[in-house]
């Protein structure tokens, strides 16, 4: 092999390095410009040798950069380091302060029990089912009943009754 493609080749191989290590890494940017400056000298060591080459190592660049980036973000997580670090996404219980927007389509009308004054914002009972509401009129106190009024994705406004 010749020395020219070897150095190259390293240098690709070091920017992708450095890529993945910025995604991981907070650096305030070194890495990336370290990325940037093995990238430049590698396509610059195929310029150097031949217009074809420089070429055919831009394209190489092109695709590397975001195959690399890609592979890192797919395969870091499932790494038992990359496990570790990463937290899983958040399991909804069945009691949960908001439901899904399916639950509460058909709430409007429904009585209910303020569990938490509402001020404006506080908890209450629909026939078991807690959730956050919002006060019409600004203070409604415990144990008040309260009536919806109003539905906004999965806000539930209430009147007190």
């Amino acid at each position: 092999m010749v020395w020219w493609l070897v150095l190259a080749v390293f240098l690709f191989l070091a920017c992708a390095a450095f890529v993945i290590a910025e995604v991981f890494v907070p650096s305030g940017g070194i890495l990336s410009i370290c990325a940037l400056a093995c990238l430049i000298g590698g396509v610059g060591i195929f310029f150097n040798h031949s217009m074809t080459a420089g070429w055919i190592g831009i394209a190489i660049a092109i695709v590397m950069v975001p195959t690399v980036v890609i592979i890192a973000y797919k395969i870091f997580p499932r790494t038992r380091f990359g496990k570790s670090v990463t937290l899983s996404p958040p399991v909804r219980q069945p009691g949960d302060a908001i439901p899904d927007t399916e639950q509460i389509k058909g709430m409007l009308g429904q009585t209910g029990i303020v569990l938490t004054p509402l001020r404006p914002v506080g908890m209450c009972d629909f026939n078991g089912l807690r959730i956050e509401c919002v006060a019409e009129g600004g203070f409604v106190e415990k144990d008040k009943k309260v009536r919806v009024i109003k539905i906004e994705e999965t806000q539930l406004t209430v009147r007190l009754i």
